[in-house]
């Protein structure tokens, strides 16, 4: 009960306690980021195989929980130890312990942004149901995000849940009433599709993907559909910055693709904590 107390009155511990979490979840992310596709993958092979009559071979069990992490170069078990999220990675000089094959320095990076941004929402939100709801729903989209960044994908296994969870936190108007929240996963999907459509019409190819689609509708089933405007702007500015900056640095032509659901994620954290503020500040009052 007192630690209880100290999280209810103070938000730096409430923010280093949140932090503390989302350490730990960074490092479930890294492996949900990781596994996540390739059992797609599988299951699209598998699907494919039924249908065309072949038999499917048997293979070992592969999901989020097995089989336990390994080194991709030399096949050693993780230890309990080496999963320690960030300090490990530091002990261990970003190398493997066995073959001391370099590990990326993204898998510490990822245990750091879902730190950082596990404070920060606390910091922002306080201590309640809107802190636990936030946290949940920035995890997910983080994973969504790196997801999308290495394969051009975003699952809907991650943004279906996310929509529905999203309506259901706002049926007591947690951020937004039901009827916005309703209006904004509409709204949401109807404006990439029409901006797909329209792309799609006058170019004559793919600007982007369905699960942009969902990634929208899930935002405004969360955020409510008065903050669609500003997610597109924060997401198209975002992408923007880095896309010319990517131009620059690689020097490769605008025919590369990027992928829209990072940023999308930096809009749906943005309109998540300051799209009633937003709106206001502009509309001088929050429409329903």
């Amino acid at each position: 009960m007192d630690f209880l107390a100290t999280l209810q009155t103070s938000p730096a511990a409430l923010a280093f306690a949140a932090g503390m979490l989302g350490l730990c979840m960074g490092s479930f992310l890294n492996v949900v980021i990781h596994r996540l596709p390739i059992m797609m993958r599988a299951e699209w092979a598998a699907d494919c195989a039924e249908l065309e009559g072949r038999e499917v071979p048997d293979s070992p069990v592969f999901n989020l929980m097995n089989p336990r992490s390994r080194c991709p170069g030399c096949g050693a078990p993780i230890t309990a130890f080496q999963n320690v999220p960030v300090a490990s990675w530091l002990a261990l000089g970003g190398k493997c312990a066995a073959c001391k094959a370099p590990i990326s320095a993204r898998y510490p990076g990822v245990e750091l942004l879902t730190a950082v941004v596990s404070a920060f929402i606390a910091w922002r939100l306080g201590f309640g149901f809107a802190l636990v709801a936030a946290l949940a729903f920035a995890w997910t989209v983080i994973a969504c995000a790196f997801i999308d960044f290495d394969t051009q994908l975003l699952p809907d296994r991650l943004t279906l849940p996310l929509l529905w969870l999203g309506l259901l936190v706002n049926v007591g108007g947690t951020f937004v009433d039901l009827r916005s929240a309703v209006l904004g996963a509409v709204g949401g999907y109807l404006l990439l599709w029409s901006v797909y459509w329209g792309f799609k019409l006058l170019a004559g190819k793919e600007g982007m993907g369905y699960g942009d689609f969902k990634f929208l509708a899930a935002i405004g089933a969360w955020a409510g559909w008065q903050t669609l405007p500003l997610a597109l702007l924060v997401s198209a500015g975002a992408g923007a910055v880095v896309g010319i900056a990517m131009m620059v640095i690689t020097k490769r032509g605008r025919e590369v693709r990027m992928p829209f659901g990072p940023w999308l994620a930096v809009g749906g954290i943005v309109c998540l904590l300051w799209g009633r503020d937003a709106v206001i500040a502009y509309l001088g009052r929050f429409p329903a």
